[in-house]
């Protein structure tokens, strides 16, 4: 986690992570009733995870000169 922050710019958090992360909470409790808080926490992290990728998947899409990662 140390790694990823690090290495994550201050724009780069507030254009792809700050919007992901907060849809992902609102999925997660709207949606994620496992009544396991380790099952919630899992769905959650990769729920954040696939909506990250997703931003940045269109975000590139959006300019022809950057790749996704």
């Amino acid at each position: 986690m140390y790694a990823l922050l690090r290495h994550t710019s201050i724009r780069e958090g507030f254009i792809v992570e700050a919007p992901s992360l907060a849809l992902s909470l609102v999925i997660a409790e709207l949606f994620y009733k496992f009544h396991s808080f380790t099952l919630e926490c899992l769905a959650f992290l990769a729920t954040w995870l696939v909506l990250s990728y997703t931003v940045r998947w269109a975000s590139a899409l959006g300019s022809p000169g950057e790749k996704a990662q």
